[in-house]
């Protein structure tokens, strides 16, 4: 992939995905528009940094680094829920839903979501990645650079204190997977 044709591609590929990471990571709209606008103004300085990796996964890096030196900036640590999407949803019985399913749905994707205040900013990364954007073990290797091992160690430590934080709630551990 040519690295000077490449940039226009992967921002209209990649640009969504980029803001629901940076916003799911800061909770603000703004901030997270601010942070993607970043993430491509350094992604076009940077592009000789770029190794062959696949793209999806340089972005990301580039996005969480934009990220982590704002948060440096600000010289505090936000707590930001990132975990809607590990809710195991049944199919509902109508198109529409049941409305006591679809509320009691609601209030336990915000309950997970507030749990997500309590992780540290690695575990909710590597959680959002491997969850919601469906990154593969080498992608989330690329973006967080680190090892295979590293990888695996890190969302089975994610996901178990996830679990104990839910528990610690009064919620059963079915609630989390």
């Amino acid at each position: 992939m040519n690295k000077r044709y490449a940039l226009e591609k992967l921002y209209r590929r990649y640009v969504k995905s980029l803001y629901f990471y940076l916003y799911k990571l800061c909770g603000s709209e703004s901030l997270a528009e601010d942070l993607t606008q970043e993430t491509f103004v350094r992604a076009t300085i940077h592009i000789h940094t770029y190794r062959d990796e696949e793209a999806r996964a340089w972005l990301f890096k580039v996005a969480r680094n934009v990220y982590l030196d704002e948060w440096r900036k600000q010289q505090r640590f936000r707590k930001i829920p990132i975990l809607s999407s590990l809710i195991k949803r049944a199919e509902p019985i109508s198109p529409y839903g049941l409305p006591e399913e679809c509320l009691l749905e609601k209030e336990l994707t915000e309950q997970l979501e507030g749990l997500l205040h309590y992780l540290p900013e690695n575990y909710r990364s590597i959680i959002y990645l491997r969850e919601y954007e469906q990154f593969s073990y080498a992608e989330i290797m690329d973006a967080l650079q680190l090892t295979e091992d590293q990888v695996k160690v890190t969302l089975h430590r994610a996901r178990k204190r996830l679990a104990q934080l839910a528990v610690q709630k009064g919620w059963s551990y079915d609630a989390v997977e």
